[in-house]
């Protein structure tokens, strides 16, 4: 994608599309004031001049099409540099009707100024030095956020989240491989000015620090899509009505027929802010239908993938040793027991003493519950905010929720322990320096400080037109 042009004065909508109360249509570039000038006039009839009024204030008159009142209007006044693009700014609020927000477009084209590209104006705040790249990505997280957990992650980002932190270790990175480009400059007189102990240590450090950014991926995409619950266990436990009973409709269908589901029905649903992403899956079980095979393998790979399980038991199936030999089974499966899992007992209805079975309080965050009558359901909601809570690690404020960034910090860590390992083995100054180059690159590459039109377009033609 070719970048836009920066010298054009551009404009769009930028308020959704469609009628409404109000509109709000920016406008933006070096000829905004010019363009301004030529449109509004004031109550009284009066040529307004936008470039000798103070920034920040409100202006409101009438939007002209020759000596033809388009609309009243409300115009904010805002002055590059100090404007969300760095630019001239203003914005038109008109009323909503699509037909007004046509006509006033038009005429700001006419008068000179195209229409906007999607995400150009965040694009200009960016290449202004407003934003860098990973700031400039999380105003389209922001705009997106439909939870609060997302919401929070998408501003931490947007105030500047780790990427402070990425320039710190950049920089320190810089220092150390222009030391290496020296002796590279004085290689016929075998001169070091980088101490490889002093880049060793460093190296170390940064690794750690990398690594710590790049395992927090799973935390904050899990924060942005949704925290993965599965909901697990043999047939006919209460997978599926369990489901229906947290998203309180009838997602799932349920029947006394083993076996019914055979495919992963997935859901989300928000709790006290947080996005959980529920999967009720196919019952465990040996079976030899091919189909329901291929569910019960699914469920294991869910679970796999899962933060949460919520393992599902029918006191009247089943024993302490029948649910240990399961719970050891689920684990063994899915290959990893990074998640947690919460003990559901399910249909306390039918069982009213089972609560005081002590041998159910042995597993792993037990709860009592009735999914058909929907009894403690919010006991099992109470306990999975708890669980959530403390995956995501309390007080940290640098949680990784873009999948390019973590795509670049784990590229980083890989240059990072070459260098490492070849330190190690005593390899030659120039390999080192090469990279340490990398390392640089893909570090660079998150914040913006080194980028491709082709990575630009990519990131901002996902914005929606007028931001």
């Amino acid at each position: 994608m070719q970048i836009p042009s920066a010298a054009d004065t551009i404009c769009a909508l930028a308020t959704p599309s469609g009628a409404g109360a109000l509109a709000v249509i920016r406008l933006s570039g070096k000829n905004a004031f010019t363009i301004g000038n030529a449109l509004f006039r004031t109550k009284k009839g009066k040529q307004k001049n936008f470039e000798t009024v103070k920034p920040y204030t409100l202006h409101f008159g009438n939007l002209m099409e020759g000596i033809e009142i388009i609309d009243e209007v409300l115009v904010s006044v805002f002055k590059g540099p100090h404007s969300y693009t760095g630019e001239d700014t203003l914005e038109f609020s008109c009323h909503g009707s699509t037909f007004i927000q046509q006509r006033v477009l038009q005429q700001l084209q006419r008068e000179g100024a195209r229409m906007a590209e999607p995400g150009e104006y965040t694009l200009r705040a960016f290449l202004n030095g407003k934003l860098d790249l990973s700031q400039a990505e999380a105003v389209a997280d922001l705009i997106a956020a439909e939870h609060a957990s997302a919401h929070r992650s998408a501003l931490q980002q947007l105030r500047g989240g780790y990427s402070t932190t990425i320039r710190n270790l950049r920089q320190q990175l810089i220092d150390f491989a222009s030391l290496l480009e020296l002796e590279l400059d004085f290689a016929e007189e075998d001169v070091e000015f980088a101490n490889r102990d002093h880049l060793k240590i460093l190296v170390q450090t940064l690794l750690k620090e990398v690594h710590h950014l790049r395992q927090s991926f799973a935390t904050g995409n899990a924060l942005k899509q949704g925290i993965p619950v599965v909901i697990a266990g043999k047939p006919n436990v209460g997978k599926s009505t369990l489901l229906n009973a947290l998203l309180n409709e009838e997602k799932a269908i349920v029947s006394e027929i083993a076996g019914t589901t055979r495919d992963v029905i997935e859901d989300h649903m928000v709790i006290e802010g947080l996005r959980f992403r529920f999967m009720d899956t196919a019952g465990i079980r040996i079976t030899e239908d091919v189909i329901e095979k291929i569910g019960v393998e699914r469920t294991f790979s869910n679970a796999g993938k899962a933060s949460v399980v919520l393992y599902l038991i029918d006191p009247a199936k089943s024993d302490a040793q029948s649910i240990r030999e399961e719970l050891v089974e689920l684990t063994d499966k899915t290959g990893n027991d990074d998640y947690d899992v919460i003990t559901v007992i399910n249909k306390v209805d039918q069982h009213p003493a089972i609560e005081k079975n002590i041998q159910f309080n042995e597993f792993p965050n037990p709860v009592f519950i009735s999914a058909k009558e929907q009894m403690h359901l919010e006991e099992l909601k109470t306990l999975l905010l708890v669980t959530a809570k403390k995956q995501i690690r309390s007080g940290d404020t640098e949680i990784v929720t873009n999948a390019r960034h973590a795509e670049a910090l784990t590229n980083a860590e890989v240059s990072l322990s070459k260098v490492l390992e070849g330190m190690n083995h005593q390899l030659s100054t120039d390999l080192l320096a090469l990279e340490l180059k990398s390392a640089l690159i893909y570090l660079g590459e998150i914040t913006g400080e080194i980028y491709t039109d082709d990575l630009l377009g990519n990131i901002f033609s996902k914005f929606c037109i007028g931001k």
